[in-house]
Order: structure tokens, then sequence, then C-alpha cells
């Protein structure tokens, strides 16, 4: 009987792994024709691709894992309320386009949709990444429907008939930017890049002191910059760097805070960053291309953070690297697998050019596997196959975000038609005191504890929404306002208690978890600081003359180094409590913008670097 029952049940598993393969295709094949020849009208392409989404998710993300028929009715009903509910308003946009928002009343049946919609969305979204993001959604629907005036048929028509909710520009970037980017991805993959980041990474750092975390930051910033999320980083680069890492002698916490500390930085690393950067373009109303510039110094200051970290860590404990005739020789890399680099190019100048991000990962990412068949080296494993596969998996690594931008839409909704972003603005500004820089505490604490339970993009969109406003008002620039709480949103993927990334991590290495978490604060220890100077210094986001960016980039890269030093106790030698101290001061003092704290920082910096020069004379001449 048992084995009769497995037999019936085989096939329609196998066929329902088909049907999500197909679907998924169909769905990258529909966002690159648009992304090629044009989108639709906005509310008509963002319910295409909320419909596509929904409808993997509920086959993809059952009610119960190998659940009978009961779960498999119920992921049924799911779905045909989803496909019901966006259907309505294509049925019915003759209807929606002519009306007049708020004035004409909803009939009967679009109150009834608008429920199902929010509830679609809400439990989608609780399939795919948890349930923090859709329970604050509803505790902001409760706070508009029970402690506001607004009435409940408005509050309907601003999330579901609207383009202010569901169906706003926060699904209209999953569906126009991030989509194609997640698809880049996944052909990069498909077309054996990440064997180049890592031999590329380890021909030019493998052999220095430390040269396997090295290798890890080196690798996970060219990673993540193409797949956008700490944890897949993780992931990928983990397994390789993390073994070699222990193998030289770094201990298993500092092994596991490295590769999750470099693997979460990959989301602020242009060209291609996480999903809540082209969130950002979009709220601000600026090209892409200008998110990405602001960025770069921002994530160059983190990077040189983390590699400095590694290298006073390995200097420290006497730490060498990996012999060199064990390691790629960086000439091979390149004319073996160098030219993989070229569509990561392709978006460089297609950007610089002007052209749209949308269509410049589309050309980019039609240009990667043309380009792995170039060369014999990279020509193994390249078919047919691996162009459904990058096209199935581009659909579902969408999946989380395109749910988590939808069901953010609520919130937003709720936001804007309650008035509460001007009321929370208030309260930060009271609760700070008209302090700037209480204001970026508490901003900085908020990002951090949204980041804990949902991904960066609606951690990001909260933030916006509420916080945001308050530190512009208390005389913040815009852009370093939106990348200050972007800052935020990402590092909580390495705050304790919840670190998703150090948990990734700390289960390759087999390390335990707060010890990996306190590890990796340390490591990247500068980024907590960063976000706080270039509010106080925007010329950090390349804003204003580049004399004055080329300064503050200048200081804040060598502030980074010396709070490193500081940190890990090694600068030009082991460095003693008071030589600690002093360098974590001077790297302050150079992060802080300013030309006298600068000096003041460089000075203090000087004397630790010279008395530990004498130092080092004393224990090297011979004793007399």
């Amino acid at each position: 009987m048992a084995q009769e029952e497995n037999a019936a049940t085989a096939p329609a598993t196998r066929a329902l792994r088909w049907l999500a393969g197909g679907i998924a295709v169909a769905m990258s094949l529909y966002h690159m024709y648009v992304a090629g020849f044009g989108p639709p009208e906005a509310v008509q392409f963002r319910g295409t691709h909320l419909l596509f989404a929904l409808t993997l998710v509920f086959v993809l993300f059952p009610l119960r894992a190998g659940g009978g028929a009961l779960s498999r009715t119920v992921d049924a009903l799911w779905l045909i309320a989803g496909w019901a509910a966006v259907l309505h308003i294509f049925v019915d946009y003759q209807a929606f386009t002519n009306r007049i928002i708020y004035i004409d009343e909803l009939t009967p049946w679009t109150k009834i949709w608008a429920v199902v919609c929010i509830a679609v969305v809400l439990e989608g979204t609780r399939r795919t990444i948890g349930w923090a993001l859709p329970i604050t959604a509803m505790a902001f629907l409760v706070y508009a429907a029970v402690f506001t005036q607004v009435k409940l048929p408005v509050l309907l028509e601003q999330l579901y008939y609207s383009t202010e909710g569901i169906f706003g520009s926060t699904l209209g970037v999953s569906a126009s930017y991030v989509m194609l980017f997640v698809l880049f991805g996944a052909f990069m993959e498909r077309s054996g890049t990440g064997q180049l980041f890592m031999d590329f990474a380890m021909s030019l750092t493998g052999h220095q002191a430390g040269g396997p975390g090295k290798v890890a930051v080196v690798s996970s910033s060219l990673f993540g910059t193409v797949s956008g999320s700490a944890v897949a980083n993780v992931m990928v680069d983990g397994p390789i760097t993390i073994p070699l890492m222990k193998r030289t002698g770094f201990r298993p916490p500092f092994a596991a805070a490295v590769e999750s500390v470099a693997s979460t930085g990959g989301q602020l690393m242009p060209p291609i960053m996480g999903a809540a950067a082209f969130v950002m373009a979009e709220f601000l109303a600026v090209p892409y291309a200008q998110v990405a510039l602001w960025a770069a110094v921002p994530a160059l200051l983190y990077y040189v953070a983390v590699f400095f970290a590694v290298h006073f860590e390995a200097k420290r404990h006497g730490l060498a690297g990996v012999p060199r005739a064990e390691l790629p020789r960086l000439p091979r890399v390149l004319v073996e697998r160098g030219h993989l680099f070229i569509p990561i190019l392709v978006i460089l100048f297609g950007l610089f050019l002007g052209y749209s991000a949308p269509l410049c990962a589309l050309v980019a990412a039609l240009s990667c596997l043309p380009v792995a068949l170039l060369r014999a080296t990279t020509r193994r494993g390249i078919s047919w196959a691996s162009v459904f596969g990058a096209l199935e998996e581009g659909a579902r690594n969408t999946l989380a975000v395109a749910m988590a931008c939808a069901c953010a839409g609520i919130v937003i909704g709720c936001v804007t038609i309650t008035g509460l972003g001007i009321t929370f603005t208030q309260v930060v500004i009271a609760l700070a005191q008209n302090s700037l820089v209480l204001a970026l505490v508490l901003t900085a604490l908020a990002g951090i504890v949204l980041g804990m339970g949902m991904p960066t993009t609606p951690a990001y969109i909260v933030m916006v929404s509420l916080l945001v406003p308050a530190i512009i008002k208390l005389g913040a620039a815009t852009p370093a306002a939106h990348m200050f709480a972007f800052y935020f949103a990402i590092l909580s993927a390495i705050t304790p208690p919840v670190a998703l990334a150090v948990f990734a991590a700390a289960s390759l290495a087999k390390a335990d978890l707060w010890a990996s978490g306190w590890a990796a604060m340390r490591a990247g220890a500068p980024a907590y600081i960063v976000p706080f100077m270039f509010v106080y210094e925007p010329a950090l986001l390349l804003i204003g003359d580049w004399t004055t960016s080329l300064h503050a980039t200048l200081s804040a890269t060598i502030g980074v180094i010396l709070l490193a030093g500081g940190l890990f106790g090694y600068l030009l030698r082991p460095a003693s409590l008071w030589q600690r101290a002093l360098l974590v001061a001077a790297a302050l003092l150079l992060i802080k913008p300013g030309l006298v704290t600068d000096l003041i920082g460089l000075a203090l910096a000087l004397v630790v670097a010279a008395v530990q020069w004498l130092e080092g004379r004393r224990a090297t001449s011979p004793a007399t």
C-alpha cells in the first residue's frame, strides 16, 4: 500500500517541479522582453510581476513540506485567491484608471478583493521570509484601521486600488530593476564567474600574511556585488575560504567573522548593489548610477577596514599565507578566465553612457554565456541547460524581494494615508531634542533592530517612511540620510543577537555563534562609525568639489586603518594598551571631518608609529 502511495505521489511532485521550472523561465523571459522593448502601463506590469511571484511562492513554498492532499488544496486556494484579486484589477482596468480616487466609492466586490489581496500578500511574504515583515505590516494595518480617523474603505482603496500601496513604486523596483540584476547574477554564476573571483583573489593576496582571510575579503566583495545577498555570499565563498583560514591558524570565530563581514559588504559594493539601492534610486528620483557613485567611498572604507583587520590579526599572531606553489598565478588566471569580467564592464560602460540600469543588466546577462564560450577553459559545462537553469534560478531568487516589496507597500500605504510619517518625525525630533547626533543614533538602532527580522530592502523602506524625514529635517543632506539608513539596514546581518550572515558563517566554521558575532562587530567596527561621518561630511559621498572629497576620503581611509590597528593591537608591531588607546583616538579624529582634527589624529598616529619603530630597532639590534 505504501509503495502504491509513493508511486502515485512521485509523478505529481515531479510534475510540480516541471511546472515551477516552466513558470520561472516564463517569468524571466517576460521581464527580459520588457527590459528590451519597454514595459506596459505601471499597474499592469507590477501586477503581472506579482502574479508570477505569487504563483511560484505557493508552488515552491507549500503550507507543509511533503504535505498531503489537504496541504495542496490550501495552497491551491491561496493561489486562486491571489490570481483573482490581481486579475480583478486587470478586468476592471477602465474603471481603475477613470475613477476619481477617494471620491468614487469602491464596489462591494472590489472591497472583498482588496481584503483578499492584502491577505494573500501577507501569507506569501510569510512563506518566503518569515513572520517579521508580515507582523510589522499587520501592526500598521491595525493602527490605521483602529486608531486613526481613516475609514476602512479609504484604507482598502489606498492599499489595493491605487499606486500608493501594494502596487506602488517598491513593487515597481522589484519588477523593473531587481529582477534583471538577480537574473544577471544567475547567468554570471552559470558562466563560472565565481571561480574567476576566487582564483583572482587567491592570486592577489593568498601568499600574504593572513592570506586566506584577505582572499575572503577580496572574493566576497567581488561576488557580493553580483549576488547582493550576504547569506548567499557566505554560502558560496565560505566553504572555500573558511577552511583555508582555519588551516593557516585563524581562530574559527574570527574566520567566521571575516567571511560574514566581507560578504555583508557586497550589498554596498558598486556597480551592482543590494536591492535596496534600486529602491533608493526610485525614492530619490535619481539614476541608479548616481546611487552607485554615492556608495563608492563608503564601500571602499568598509573593505579597507576589514582587510586591515585581517592583516593586523594575522601579524599579531604570526599567521602566514598559503605557499605560492599552491596558488594560481595572476597572469594565468587573467588569460584563462579574465574575459569573464566583460559582462560587469558592460554594465559599467552602459551606465556611464546613460542607458537605463535594467537595459544594461539585460545586455550583460545575455553576454555572460557567449563570453564564457570564447575560451575552452570556460566553455566546459555551458549548454542550453545552463541557459534554462539561469532563467529558472533568476526567477526563484527574486521571489523573496518581490514579496517583501509588495508587503512593504502595505506599510508605506498605511504610513501615507494616516500621516504617521509626520507624527513619527515629530516624535523622533522631540526625543532627540533637536540633536542630529541623537536622531542618528535612534535611526541606527532602529535599522539594526528592523534588519534583524527582515531583509535589507523592507528594513530600509520602513526607515525611510518613519525615520529618515526626521534626520533630514535636522539638517542631514537627503542622499546622506538615505545612505545612512541603507548602511544600518545592512549591518544587522553582522550584529548580534540576530546576525544571519554570522550564523551562516559560524555553521561552516563550526564556531560559537556569540564569539563569532562579537568578532564580526570588531572586524566591522569602522562600518558603524563611517555612516555618521558622511552625514556630517557629504564629501565622503562624492558630493561637492573633488578636492574636499579627496581630502575626506584620504583622512577617513587612514582613520579606518588606524581603528583596525587599535582594535586588533598591531600597527608596525604588537601594540601596548596605551598605544591601542592612542590609535583608536587618532582614528576617530581622522574619520571626523575637519583639518584640525585630522592633524591631531596624524600626530597621535605618528607618535605610536615612532615608538613602535624604536622598539623594533631595539629588539633587533645585537646585544652590547
